[in-house]
């Protein structure tokens, strides 16, 4: 499954609540370039740049983490994917990796709809209450931005497929869960 949707759409949260769930692995691409970041390794030190300045890190950066999580053992039964694929070469790029490892291909992308103005404001809440420097308005506005001009198309690619299914993610959180079992169970 890949989870769909803006930054501070909520794919994180719903994304861990989906694998308890399922009792398969969440695979976040944020968390693994944050904790690259935290340690200070080359890759690390090449996604923090952009990051900072709320531009996508390098295709091949994040296909590497992906692909090297996505062969471990765990991640066998299924996955969620949380912040990849971010555009349509990458979902392609996903499509073969997932033939190489022998796994299934994606069966749905789950996309979180959630407005602009509501993102800024989750994403400011959330930087302060983590402190994330990430998170100060004009970079949010870009991400955003880069959001709807280079992820938002992946919609049309899944749709294409008959993958892709909408879920409204503005409510309490076992709220949108409950949403996205419902659509998840037709």
């Amino acid at each position: 499954m890949v989870l769909l949707g803006a930054p501070g759409s909520g794919k994180g949260t719903q994304g861990e609540k989906l694998a308890a769930h399922f009792g398969i692995p969440k695979v976040s691409t944020g968390d693994a370039l944050r904790a690259a970041v935290a340690a200070g390794t080359d890759l690390g030190r090449k996604a923090k740049r952009a990051m900072d300045a709320g531009q996508l890190v390098d295709n091949e950066i994040v296909i590497g983490i992906v692909e090297e999580r996505l062969a471990q053992p765990d991640a066998a039964k299924g996955f969620i994917l949380d912040g990849f694929p971010r555009n349509t070469a990458q979902a392609q790029v996903l499509d073969a990796m997932l033939v190489r490892l022998g796994q299934p291909a994606i069966d749905k992308a789950v996309h979180l709809q959630v407005d602009d103005e509501e993102i800024i404001k989750r994403l400011l809440d959330r930087a302060h209450k983590e402190g994330r420097a990430d998170d100060k308005e004009d970079v949010i506005r870009k991400r955003i931005r880069v959001y709807n001009d280079e992820t938002h198309p992946l919609l049309d690619y899944y749709r294409a497929q008959n993958k892709l299914v909408a879920v409204p993610g503005v409510g309490a959180v076992d709220e949108i869960f409950q949403r996205i079992l419902r659509v998840l169970k037709h």
